[in-house]
């Protein structure tokens, strides 16, 4: 940041003080520094926690995915509560309910080869997995802000729900993963990037609006490979789930009836509108999604002949997860390449910076407090993200780092 000099009062904004009077006082990067150091600091405490516990798997969320892989490769049923629940205690769960995977059978191939290892050895390559698609996705994440120089992107491996996420094994980091390949390859490889949408597929209630724009988006660019290409990797992944259990689908939807997902308790605005309004009625769950698939089309039809996904579907894909049905705080790793984007378009990164710092820090702090994410203090974290999102994407551009068109 460029030094910037007032007469008056002596200020230099991005040097080591700020004078006022010939008074000494911290500068913003100095705050910053501060603020960074205490995240890294609870990050470094949860990433500890986080490896401990990738070789303990039957105390982790971890453990419902291999309780799944083992029933599947076994011929039994993956959603049968009683059948993971033995499974899950043998593997040293001190649960007294079952935790069961509510994703649909399209999952399956990513639990199937747990069935084949004990639930350590599984906990080890399922964490294994999340690392090494964490480093890739952002990795990817920078390329896609332009190379900017400094290392911001870095702070992504900081993410309150990317260290919960590899703490309780949940696959947030997929979905982030999946996001990020199809922002990096749907220009050159429109087939892949289709594909690579199968991992969002594993929460698709998550991209409700942002999947009413990719169709609109695919049909009016006649971007049809795309389409060809998530068609395929659904066909791939449901005809392997037929192939290891013909009753997945039904399995499913009686699973579904029967557990009432709607009924458990989210840190979600959509759960919250609902339980002000009327607590029995769970369609009112559903209408902020509507709410923003309605706004979703309007926003990209106002905007289809300029349409970028790096520009105006950052904000979609924030809005997507703030307006969800049923989501967790780790599945807000999905929202990685937005505050990157975000983040480095600053000219005063160093306010942007600031505020991403304490962002980030709370969440951190009530994990350390004992806050777990089932809890209603998580509820504030989506929309936080998205008024930090409209601040930090509304200042100047810096020339050193433009999302490329």
């Amino acid at each position: 940041m460029r030094g910037i000099a007032n007469k008056a009062d002596s200020l230099t904004v991005g040097s080591v003080a700020i004078r006022f009077g010939g008074a000494r006082r911290p500068s913003l990067n100095t705050l910053t520094t501060i603020c960074l150091l205490a995240v890294c600091l609870m990050s470094s405490v949860l990433g500890a926690l986080a490896i401990t516990k990738s070789v303990r798997g039957g105390d982790r969320d971890f453990v419902e995915f291999w309780a799944a892989g083992q029933l599947l490769t076994h011929g039994g049923n993956p959603y049968e509560s009683s059948a993971l629940l033995r499974l899950e205690r043998l593997a040293g769960a001190g649960f007294n309910e079952p935790l069961i995977a509510m994703n649909p059978p399209v999952f399956f191939f990513l639990v199937a080869p747990l069935g084949f290892v004990g639930a350590k050895t599984a906990a080890i390559l399922w964490t294994s997995l999340f690392i090494v698609s964490l480093v890739v996705s952002i990795h990817l994440s920078w390329i896609l802000c332009g190379r900017p120089g400094g290392r911001l992107h870095w702070l992504g491996f900081c993410s309150g729900p990317v260290l919960t996420g590899l703490m309780a094994g949940q696959i947030g980091i997929l979905l982030l993963l999946g996001t990020v390949l199809f922002l990096y390859l749907h220009k050159s490889r429109p087939f892949l990037a289709g594909s690579a949408l199968l991992l969002c597929c594993l929460k698709p209630h998550l991209f409700l609006p942002i999947g009413i724009v990719l169709l609109l988006w695919t049909v009016s660019r006649k971007q049809y490979r795309i389409l060809a290409g998530i068609a395929t990797a659904l066909l791939v992944t449901s005809a392997f789930a037929f192939f290891i259990d013909p009753q997945a689908w039904s399995q499913y939807a009686h699973f579904m009836i029967v557990a009432r997902p709607s009924e458990l308790f989210v840190p979600t605005l959509s759960k919250m509108f609902r339980l002000l309004i009327h607590r029995d009625s769970a369609w009112l769950q559903f209408l902020p999604a509507v709410a923003g698939c309605c706004w979703a089309a309007w926003y990209f039809w106002n905007r289809r002949a300029r349409w970028n996904w790096m520009e105006q579907g950052m904000l979609l894909l924030i809005v997507s997860v703030a307006c969800a049905p049923y989501a967790w705080f780790t599945d807000e790793a999905v929202l990685l390449p937005a505050l990157f984007t975000a983040l480095y378009r600053r000219d005063d990164s160093g306010w942007a910076l600031l505020s991403f710092s304490f962002l980030a820090g709370v969440p951190l702090a009530e994990l350390l407090g004992g806050l777990w994410i089932t809890t209603p203090f998580y509820i504030w974290t989506v929309p936080a993200w998205l008024a930090w999102y409209l601040y930090a994407s509304h200042g100047g551009v810096r020339t050193s780092a433009r999302v490329p068109s």
